[in-house]
């Protein structure tokens, strides 16, 4: 077994090692989501934890960490008689993004089940976890339906395997810590209110503090086990420490002053529900016995909240999480009314200093909104003529670049999905064949059998019971009989936007239009757990501005900062478009692409030059989409009494339909796209 890295030797990011050792005192508190940028120790911090947590006592042989103290009575390995137990170091079980769902929960022999009655049961990660520690890296990334198991979990403290009126349950309390890289997507709000606690971390900037971290990781590299034995003595005390704050955590007094700032704090930030309030009130007391008091004071309900409210306020989709330090102050100070006990109820305006030199400090850093401020409106501009050139269908296009300007207000958008069935990742946009969802049909299992299919299954078994020699009540199944059940559900795709930003389109009021249009569809992938990419196009090339990713905000402040100005290279950035789906058809095969061109439909380029039509080369560039079946929508933006319907004409030449951006509305038409290939637009 390789030598984790010392808990002691990471440098710095205080606020994540503090909040790791408070659910290390006290696994109560709810567990912790780290949130931060590539290469900040989060999985690093997490895997030295787990060597800190004490130590803990088991039924002999029992497969689910039963306490010898009080088993628990429905165990599947059980019953056991209360008594001594064994003890061995608590786990720490890594859950990966793509485990299958009996990899998670255990899997049951269906076979065994339904042919001789027995529960014969493996136990999964939900089990090994049991009394100790979950960590799923990327957190972010996984899959929905694993997702819905580990809410069940949490929320029961027990998991609970099911098929065919066959059920195993078993307990299963665990801490659970996550890790993600906010850029490549956020997490769904009802898991992100599992986690007790939250951190955001960053690399510092500090030349000496960076010195020391590549200090500590090449001694570490070179020798592992000789790196962890210099710093065993400060490990020693910090898990000394941890035995202690848990000795002492009963013994710590919540008093009415401080539970009066908790839920005037939970208030004031408008946090949904009552688990914010009970968090901070065990967040405050462990901090409390963390520092060896028995008292909860002031300052210990601030750090409190500092770690459990930013991921719980009311936010919109796109905003970082973040907490208003100095309204939490004048809230703290307006409910603060003294504290009872010992302690001094005055609040203290700097965070406590931690007793311990060598641990963690309380910090008190809350991560900073990252949202983008958007640039105030600049008076409105008239469109400035490109000279020459004119734009597709004989009318000139807008020339110079002009400032970016605030998107309008987003609205909800109809549904845009892919036609047919496919084979995605799980998602909430279009049909696809998937794990869960209604049952469409049967077939032969391919591999493991997860979900079956009883009427096809005893179908296939019935006509050979009497050459089986069936001679009891039960039905003689064998392996050839099982059928898996087929489903039907929903999948995300790979939403590609290719937006106008040229001339023609930099009028303020249709530009603001325009990207409040697209923020409401980015609002609406974000939803059904898309992929999303941003390509623009304006003056003579189309840019990449986003790759296909999962972090559907940072579509959202690029298209914020989006300049506009200059000719209207419309087949390029559909070209572009095309070598953007090509490599990621490459990459994921499986997820489907869905095209928004959003534009007014007019290109210019190099007629006036003795250059190629400009006209010619969009349709050809559109034509190569509609040759590959792509499915794709453009969003009409041509305003005014009179209109050329040169988005319509490309919708057609795409194989597409077409949209305007007051039909895009979801209150305006009524299943405008169901299927959006295969209607080949107005212009048809």
């Amino acid at each position: 077994m390789s030598t984790p890295y010392p808990f002691t030797a990471i440098v710095g990011q205080d606020d994540l090692r503090l909040a790791l050792l408070l659910n290390a005192v006290s696994p109560a508190v709810g567990g912790v989501l780290v949130r931060g940028e590539k290469g900040t120790a989060k999985s690093t911090a997490v895997r030295a934890l787990s060597v800190l947590i004490p130590e803990v006592s088991v039924v002999v042989g029992c497969r689910f960490s039963c306490d010898p103290g009080a088993p628990d009575p429905a165990c599947p390995d059980g019953p056991h008689e209360a008594g001594s137990g064994v003890s061995r170091p608590a786990r720490m079980v890594e859950l990966p993004v793509g485990a299958s769902e009996d990899r998670l929960v255990g899997a049951l022999d269906i076979e065994r089940a339904l042919a001789e009655g027995v529960k014969a049961f493996e136990p999964g990660l939900l089990a090994d976890a049991h009394r100790g520690l979950l960590y799923v890296d990327e957190v972010n990334l996984l899959h929905d339906h694993l997702v819905d198991l580990l809410l069940d979990a949490a929320a029961m403290g027990a998991s609970y395997v099911e098929r065919e009126g066959v059920s195993v349950r078993h307990a299963s309390r665990f801490l659970l810590v996550g890790t993600m890289n906010p850029e490549e997507g956020e997490l769904r709000p009802q898991l992100l209110d599992r986690f007790g606690l939250t951190v955001e971390v960053a690399a510092s900037r500090e030349p000496d503090l960076r010195v020391e971290v590549v200090r500590r990781r090449l001694a570490y590299d070179d020798d592992p086990a000789a790196f962890a034995a210099r710093w065993a003595d400060e490990e020693n005390a910090l898990r000394a420490r941890i035995v202690a704050a848990r000795a002492l955590l009963p013994e710590v007094r919540l008093g009415d002053a401080a539970l009066r700032q908790i839920a005037a704090t939970c208030a004031a930030f408008e946090v949904d529900g009552m688990r914010a309030d009970i968090v901070m009130a065990r967040t405050a007391t462990t901090l409390a016995a963390w520092a060896g008091r028995t008292v909860v004071l002031a300052e210990d309900v601030r750090q409190a909240a500092l770690l459990a409210l930013p991921h719980r306020r009311r936010r919109n989709p796109f905003d970082a999480p973040g907490l208003d330090e100095e309204k939490l102050d004048d809230t703290l100070e307006e409910f603060g009314g003294g504290d009872d006990g010992d302690g001094d109820g005055d609040r203290d305006d700097s965070p406590d200093d931690d007793p311990d030199p060598d641990g963690p400090g309380g910090g008190g850093q809350s991560p900073q909104d990252g949202s983008p401020q958007a640039p105030q409106d600049s008076p409105a501009q008239p469109e400035e003529p490109e000279g020459p050139e004119e734009g597709r269908g004989g009318q000139p296009a807008g020339g110079g670049e002009q400032s970016p300007v605030r998107a309008a207000e987003p609205f909800r958008t109809k549904v845009l999905s892919v036609p047919g069935i496919g084979e995605g990742a799980a998602g909430r946009r279009s049909r696809a064949r998937t794990d869960h969802g209604r049952t469409t049909g049967s077939r032969r299992p391919q591999g493991a059998l997860t979900k079956l299919h009883l009427a096809a299954t005893v179908q296939a078994a019935a006509p050979h019971q009497r050459a089986r020699g069936r001679s009891g009540r039960g039905l003689v199944v064998r392996r050839d009989d099982l059928r898996q059940a087929t489903r039907e559900g929903r999948e995300g795709n790979l939403v590609l936007f290719v937006v106008d930003a040229s001339g023609s389109m930099a009028a303020r009021q249709r530009m603001s239009a325009v990207k409040g249009a697209v923020l409401s569809l980015l609002l609406d992938a974000y939803q059904r757990r898309d992929k999303v990419g941003l390509i623009t196009f304006r003056g003579k090339d189309a840019t990449v501005a986003l790759p296909p990713t999962s972090s559907v905000d940072a579509a959202a402040v690029r298209l914020e900062t989006l300049p506009t100005g200059g000719r209207t290279p419309l087949s390029a950035g559909l070209l572009k478009a095309h070598d953007v789906l090509r490599v990621e058809r490459m990459r994921d095969p499986a997820r489907r692409p869905l095209l928004v061109v959003v534009t007014d439909g007019r290109a210019t380029g190099g007629r006036a030059t003795g250059g190629p039509d400009p006209v010619a080369l969009g349709t050809r560039a559109a034509r190569l989409h509609a040759a590959e079946g792509t499915a794709s929508v453009v969003v009409d933006c041509e305003s005014g009494p009179v209109r050329l319907g040169l988005a319509v004409a490309l919708a057609g030449e795409l194989g597409g339909t077409a949209v305007t951006l007051d039909e895009l509305r979801a209150d305006s038409i009524a299943g405008l796209v169901r299927d959006v290939q295969g209607v080949r637009g107005r212009a048809a």
